[in-house]
């Protein structure tokens, strides 16, 4: 289920643009982007995904598969409303694992089988890292958030593992890429799994990062003690789901979250709303038994307000940085965010 969305191709570009250079894409191939792509949706010259798929090809046929994986993954971005940018998110899947070989760490692709209700379900996870006998190594869980996902956040997921010597799980949070199962409360039951299997991976020590929405996940497992360490990178939490925020959120935002949600039309505000409160953690807030904690955002986000990162502050083992002048997620500021997450990880995972 999916639908689409009004919403133009140049606020995209407004909003993402910094995003898009720090994941590698040349200043010059990106100039040459912009001004030819008109729609958001269609699959014809001039279409987002189109145009960023074309570009794609052209890196894959000069060999540099891991720029072609980056550009599918803008064809496909920001979410799977239609066939071809379906395709563009299993073509991004092909490209990255022919660049796998050259990366500078090790690297598997496995398939899990999670429990989930009364079915199981595939879960697709991305190993970075670690030693070569992983039952030597901690396990960090990560994933980005919902529209940003496992392949979209390698340079940052290479960082953590070459900067901790952990073994990097990565996957797609869910409602998003391919965990499909919606984004929902219920939900955290597949996060819960990964655990399990993160442990059963390393020595049975495993952190949890998340980035933006995936962060809402990595603030539950923290706050739950589930994990022995969590980062959470512009977590929407308690603050971001109430009313007056919900009905200002920019750049398409809600309708992102209602595709993750598994609508598959534009949701009125009130079921939008009732599908949010479900992934509050408004009670996890209020559990006193978290594990080591680090919250990190900027303070200028437009999506996620200030409280939901200040509510941190005072809690034991928890270390809270809002740093001014950046925005969702601190992206403008990674140079200085990366360098706390590692040492951060260092001291407690090593």
């Amino acid at each position: 289920m999916a639908y689409t969305y009004p919403i133009e191709s140049k606020k995209m570009f407004e909003d993402r643009l910094s995003q898009i250079l720090n994941l590698g894409i040349p200043h010059e191939d990106l100039d040459a982007l912009q001004p030819i792509i008109k729609d958001m949706w269609a699959d014809a010259p001039g279409g987002w995904v189109y145009e960023w798929s074309m570009l794609a090809t052209r890196y894959s046929e000069k060999g540099d598969h891991y720029l072609s994986a980056i550009a599918y993954g803008w064809a496909k971005f920001p979410c799977l409303t239609n066939k071809a940018k379906s395709k563009a998110m299993q073509l991004q899947i092909e490209q990255y694992l022919k660049a796998a070989p050259k990366f500078p760490v090790t690297f598997e692709r496995r398939i899990l089988k999670i429990p989930y209700g009364k079915k199981i379900v595939d879960v697709a996870v991305h190993l970075l890292g670690g030693p070569a006998n992983r039952k030597q190594s901690s396990v960090l869980l990560a994933s980005g958030g919902v529209d940003t996902w496992k392949v979209d956040c390698h340079p940052m997921l290479l960082a953590l593992t070459q900067g901790t010597g952990l073994t990097v799980m990565a996957f797609d949070m869910p409602g998003t890429g391919e965990t499909e199962v919606p984004l929902s409360g219920a939900a955290d039951e597949i996060i819960m799994g990964l655990i399990r299997e993160a442990r059963s991976i390393g020595n049975g020590r495993v952190a949890h990062f998340g980035m933006s929405f995936g962060a809402n996940f990595s603030a539950m497992t923290g706050l739950s003690g589930a994990v022995d360490a969590a980062i959470n990178l512009g977590g929407p939490l308690d603050a971001a789901f109430r009313e007056s925020n919900l009905r200002s959120l920019p750049y398409g935002m809600a309708d992102i979250l209602g595709n993750a949600f598994g609508f598959d039309h534009a949701p009125d505000f009130e079921a939008f709303s009732r599908a949010c409160v479900g992934v509050s953690r408004a009670s996890h807030l209020q559990m006193h038994s978290n594990s080591p904690m680090l919250v990190i955002n900027g303070a200028d986000d437009y999506f996620v307000p200030q409280a939901d990162t200040l509510i941190f502050n005072g809690r034991a083992h928890t270390e809270v940085h809002l740093l001014p002048g950046t925005g969702h997620c601190a992206i403008s500021k990674l140079k200085e965010v990366m360098p706390i997450m590692i040492n951060w990880l260092r001291t407690r995972m090593l």
